[in-house]
């Protein structure tokens, strides 16, 4: 009898171990990662310009607005795909990259769509655009436009431009230069030669921008007639040499003598927006000093207001946007996007559009009527190929459809060819008969 009781306690501890064994493997296969929230986590960025995903490193990712274990697992996906990214649709498989953070980036994304062409000629059409500069120059003077000269795109001009101003209105040395988000390391290097700036940041870099500040605001402004200031009066108003003498040119050259109104010193290009408010109150405009022609008086003599219930959408003005309460960035967005859409085709398209106050453009959209009669649309088959490439909606897929009409005459057939998702071919449609 006691062999037999001791048998079962052995039988019955055994079978305790198996059972305690076996309901440890199931809690682990069953481990919660509820916490593990990284893979879907993003952060939305402004200011975002195209970019090549196989150009950025790690502090270039975080940049963009993910974490520093979302980073890791890119740049190591990144290496798994053979070290470079071939197409968007291998880096949207990424799964670090959530689906709302992909759809934000998309079209930012200097990759084709599918790897079926990544060894296409369509790739060309991804190119990016080589940075060109022959002289040397300082940076702080450069205005948007000598950017986009350079081979940046205009939404990388102003990003650059919004960084100096972040650092105080100058860029200090070619150290803070170089920790611009928007010029990779490969322009970098191009660059750096021809930089005007001190090699390292100082040591007091807080207080340098701090003094660049105080002398902006050491500046006594009085009224003045600006037909009458000559370059050292430009200066002494806080221009540099070079941007005093283009102010002087551009009033005795390109406006035969004299500035006519307000809009006129605003429209010249080394005057920013924000200096132009700073001078406005002390700007005053000498009916004597005008150069006389019929027009000047017209100018001078206060304008009847707008009526906008009569104002089409497609032919408005920037001047009329400013009077309507825009400013001056939200004004030109909105011009901008006009032109290269060659005109609005719905009013949702205006609240769309980048940089513009929202608010007042749905107010102004309530008013004006907007008429696309005169908006350009064309078929698939027909369309110009300079139009195709140039515009906003089509300018992404255009090889492919300039491709595939070659032997597919019919626009049903090449929109399911392109793939294209239903967003990107609603807008398409807008502009196709």
């Amino acid at each position: 009898m006691r062999k037999n009781y001791y048998q079962k306690m052995a039988f019955t501890g055994m079978l305790l171990i198996i059972l305690f064994t076996f309901q440890k493997l199931i809690s682990k296969s069953k481990e919660d990662f509820s916490d593990v929230k990284f893979i879907t986590k993003n952060t939305s960025v402004q200011n975002l310009s195209d970019f090549d995903p196989n150009d950025l490193d790690e502090k270039q990712w975080k940049d963009l607005g993910f974490s520093e274990k979302q980073t890791a697992t890119i740049l190591n996906y990144k290496n798994v795909v053979g070290g470079k990214f071939t197409s968007k649709e291998q880096l949207k498989k990424c799964f670090a990259i959530s689906a709302e953070k992909f759809f934000e980036l998309d079209k930012y994304i200097l990759l084709p769509e599918s790897n079926e062409n990544a060894n296409s000629t369509f790739f060309k059409s991804f190119e990016k655009k080589t940075i060109l500069v022959s002289r040397k120059f300082n940076p702080d003077n450069l205005p948007i436009n000598d950017w986009i000269k350079m081979g940046f795109s205009e939404k990388q001009s102003e990003a650059i431009l919004k960084y100096k101003n972040y650092l105080g209105g100058s860029f200090v040395s070619k150290e803070k230069f170089k920790e611009c988000f928007i010029i990779s390391n490969e322009n970098y290097q191009k660059l750096a030669p021809y930089l005007i700036l001190p090699e390292k940041t100082p040591a007091n870099f807080k207080n340098f921008t701090k003094n660049i500040i105080q002398e902006k605001s050491q500046i006594k402004y009085q009224p003045f007639d600006p037909n009458s200031t000559n370059i050292e009066g430009w200066q002494n108003l806080g221009f540099s040499e070079n941007q005093a003498k283009v102010i002087v040119n551009y009033r005795d050259k390109n406006l035969k003598g004299s500035f006519k109104s307000l809009e006129d010193i605003q429209n010249c290009f080394v005057i920013s927006s924000e200096k132009f408010e700073e001078l406005k109150p002390y700007i005053k405009l000498n009916s004597a000093t005008i150069a006389k022609n019929p027009e000047s008086e017209k100018t001078v003599t206060k304008q009847e207001k707008t009526d906008f219930s009569k104002i089409d959408l497609n032919a408005i003005t920037f001047k009329q946007l400013l009077e309507f309460g825009l400013d001056e960035k939200s004004a030109g967005s909105m011009i901008g996007f006009r032109k290269k859409l060659g005109g609005f085709v719905n009013k949702q398209q205006i609240l769309d559009t980048y940089n513009i106050d929202k608010d007042l453009v749905e107010k102004l959209i309530s008013i004006c009527p907007l008429n696309t009669n005169e908006v350009q649309k064309y078929t698939l088959v027909d369309a110009p190929e300079e139009w195709l490439k140039n515009h906003p909606y089509f300018k992404y897929s255009a090889d492919k459809i300039i491709f595939y009409r070659l032997s597919n005459p019919d626009d049903k057939k090449i929109l399911k060819f392109l793939k294209l998702k239903p967003e990107y071919e609603t807008r398409m449609k807008l502009y196709m008969k």
